[in-house]
């Protein structure tokens, strides 16, 4: 389990906050009293994040900070000192915020800002710009988030990146670069990718309102002009992931079976129709099954619902185990689900399904009381799809009623 440090000489509020992190986040937290604490604790372990007490009885002046920095730690500095030059100057450190300690609700800042920091893990950003040093800069201060960071010269490199990592969640460009600008490269990205796949924030000291217009226009989610703050650039970027993530989310509850976590029948239809299409005119081998288990209504009447979505669920695992990644398995409704194999041959497809069966067939449901149950399923698999993604369905549902005719627990196919 990853650790906090909390140094803070006020043993009521450090108390609170490491219960608060702890409740809420799942950290394990030590507390600190003072910079003698706080460095024999340093010696011991690497800490996710230090927050950090300016004012402490043996070190008044805030020499803690850059004690911790050099050790290699993360610092968010807890202080009740408002004076702004004070501020600027300790934000001019490698620190990550700057939190005052007021109430209540500079604690929930700091729980909040953790949560973010731990999610940042997450995530991938890309960083063009021709500038060696403002290349490192903000990778200095991404990482600092705990981002993971990429860093190109120009927006053809950053294109070859995105073609050859598929999960970068964010690119922050610069606008003058040789090769292709920043523009050209906004434009090309969205060709590709929405602004629901991916971020796009300009960063440039072009102070021109229509160089601004026209990056929001060409697909930017954000623009932001030099010089800037550290404190400005911190919330743009975690604000911009954020949405990203709460897109995601948003889409993902709508393609997404509540039960499973498998797609759901509105998406597989969305995303099996333009797929179908260029698959029949490309003569891509793919394959359509339509899998069911057997005396599902049995389990139901014999063991309860909840035992019957345990069962749902088991097969559900089974299936998302034993396909590739850009294979689609979706369940229909009840206890019925539908795979499509791409870009296999019939004899590879069918093997596939023989091991899904075989693997059904030996999976095991331990109820609470010790007693175990097991079931089987019948799978009607299309080798040769038909001309229409709904007559191909049909004629695989077709194949899986033969199943269930010819005695279950068994593949029919064309």
């Amino acid at each position: 389990m990853e650790k906090i440090l909390v140094v803070e000489d006020n043993k009521t509020l450090a108390k609170l906050i490491a219960k608060k992190i702890n409740l809420e986040l799942g950290f394990e937290v030590e507390v600190a009293y003072s910079f003698l604490e706080a460095k024999l604790f340093l010696k011991r372990y690497s800490y996710f994040l230090t927050l950090v007490d300016l004012n402490l009885p043996d070190a008044p002046n805030g020499e803690i900070v850059d004690h911790i920095l050099e050790s290699g730690n993360h610092v968010i500095v807890l202080s009740g000192n408002i004076d702004k030059t004070f501020r600027a100057n300790m934000l001019k450190k490698n620190i990550i915020d700057y939190v005052n300690k007021g109430g209540v609700d500079d604690i929930n800042f700091i729980i909040n800002t953790i949560a973010r920091l731990k999610k940042n893990k997450e995530h991938k950003i890309l960083v063009v710009d021709d500038s060696m040093v403002f290349r490192k800069q903000m990778q200095s201060m991404l990482e600092n988030m705990f981002f993971k960071v990429i860093t190109v010269a120009h927006g053809e490199e950053a294109l070859g990146i995105l073609n050859s990592v598929s999960d970068i969640s964010l690119v922050l460009t610069d606008y003058h670069m040789p090769v292709m600008d920043g523009l050209e490269l906004t434009t090309e990205i969205r060709k590709k990718y929405t602004k629901n796949d991916l971020t796009i924030i300009t960063i440039s000291g072009d102070n021109d309102d229509d160089t601004t217009a026209m990056f929001l226009k060409s697909g930017a989610n954000d623009y932001i002009k030099k010089p800037f703050s550290k404190e400005e650039f911190s919330c743009r970027i975690n604000n911009s992931i954020e949405a990203l993530e709460n897109i995601y989310t948003i889409t993902n509850h709508a393609n997404r079976d509540f039960l499973t976590g498998l797609y759901n029948r509105r998406y597989f239809f969305n995303n099996m129709f333009p797929y179908f299409e260029k698959a029949i005119a490309d003569s891509e081998k793919f394959t359509i099954a339509v899998i069911d288990i057997d005396y599902f209504k049995k389990i139901n009447d014999t063991y309860g619902h909840e035992i019957g979505d345990r069962v749902i669920n088991n097969l559900a695992d089974i299936l998302r185990t034993n396909i590739s990644q850009d294979d689609i398995v979706a369940r229909f409704g009840g206890e019925e689900f539908c795979i499509v194999l791409k870009n296999i041959t019939p004899e590879q497809a069918l093997s596939r399904f023989e091991k899904i069966r075989e693997k059904v067939q030996n999976t095991i449901v331990s109820l609470e009381n010790e007693e175990k149950i097991k079931f089987t399923v019948s799978i009607g698999v299309l080798l040769h799809p038909e001309e229409t993604l709904e007559e191909s369905i049909n004629q695989a549902d077709m194949l899986l009623y033969n199943a269930k005719q010819n005695g279950r627990n068994r593949i029919e196919h064309n």
